[in-house]
């Protein structure tokens, strides 16, 4: 059944692939953003509308007449000091205007809970999700951790450290373990969000089909792109630490990184599964067939250096056979 649809976050890593499937399902899309024109020069296909989160009167028009609105809004870009309150309040807000405009639906995407005490970052997402499903609006709050998809900071970290260290320290952190979930399924379970059966506000993880560990993760990733580097455990190294040679390394941003990093320093699992049977979706597809379709999607996309530092750690880094399939043309190839 088409529904009529607000987007926020709309330019971000999730909203932007969100919209192609919202509209191919026959709904109709508005993408919410604080600069219509700008976004209108890269996407003068999509109905945008002028909106900021941060002030709830402007936020009046834009929920009009909407059926469902998709939050996809994260502070933590902004760097700035307190910005995991200011995330706080804007969840508020959106949720008590949602429900003055009508909106009989919110899907929210936020983190899983890790099993030890949150980072900031986790902190916030949990503390978001509470505040939205606390309104007067329903709302679905799906969890995820690592999202494996172009564009994602946390595929960006892996998938670069994997592609240009010959050899890298393995801090004791590394050995936590997470559910990496491909793009399309977050995508499709977002999706489903819009007609899931939802009689009061509620959560679910989107976990994906294996628990692995940092460790884990780096050398089949590696492993993709026919490589084997030599990792050495190097156990006092901190998140904080690793933070920064991760800035120097990958092409992910250094406070996003920072706050990536220190989410990981305990087991990040699921603890309410069943979402993907809920749904009526089949199961996420498993981290190669991920990373490959990762890696065919930013082919291309890489800056010259980025593809001299990748070629240079392929001529020191041992060869190993990809697991299945073949690396993209271009993207950190094994000479």
């Amino acid at each position: 059944m088409s529904q009529r649809v607000l987007l926020t976050g709309a330019t971000g890593f999730i909203g932007r692939n969100l919209h192609g499937p919202l509209v191919e399902a026959g709904h109709e899309v508005r993408c919410l953003t604080r600069k219509p024109g700008e976004a209108r020069r890269l996407w003068p296909d999509r109905l945008w509308v002028e909106g900021d989160i941060g002030e709830p009167a402007s936020l009046a028009s834009a929920l009009e007449g909407c059926d469902i609105a998709y939050y996809l809004v994260h502070g933590m870009g902004s760097h700035g000091p307190g910005w995991a309150e200011a995330e706080l309040r804007w969840a508020g807000n959106f949720a008590r205007a949602a429900g003055f405009s009508g909106v009989r639906r919110i899907i929210y995407l936020g983190g899983v809970a890790p099993q030890g005490p949150p980072s900031e970052h986790l902190l916030s997402r949990l503390n978001t999700g509470e505040a939205l499903r606390a309104g007067p609006v329903p709302t679905l709050e799906l969890r995820a951790g690592m999202i494996i998809g172009a564009g994602s900071a946390s595929w960006t970290i892996v998938r670069d450290l994997a592609a240009r260290l010959p050899a890298m320290v393995l801090p004791a952190w590394l050995a936590h373990r997470s559910e990496p979930v491909a793009l399309e399924g977050v995508l499709a379970a977002l999706l489903a969000g819009a007609h899931i059966g939802l009689p009061e506000s509620t959560w679910w993880d989107l976990p994906g089909p294996e628990a692995l560990s940092g460790r884990e993760i780096l050398l089949r990733l590696a492993a993709v792109m026919g490589r084997k580097p030599l990792l050495l455990k190097i156990p006092l190294i901190t998140p904080r630490l690793s933070s920064h040679w991760i800035r120097l390394v990958t092409r992910a941003d250094d406070a996003v990184a920072r706050e990536l990093v220190e989410g990981l320093t305990s087991d990040l699992l699921a603890t309410r599964p069943g979402y993907w049977e809920a749904a009526g979706l089949p199961p996420p597809v498993g981290l190669e067939e991920a990373a490959r379709r990762a890696l065919a999607a930013e082919a291309g996309t890489l800056s010259r250096a980025g593809r001299a530092a990748e070629t240079l750690a392929g001529w020191l880094t041992p060869r190993n056979r990809p697991r299945q399939g073949k690396v993209p043309p271009g993207e950190a190839p094994c000479p």
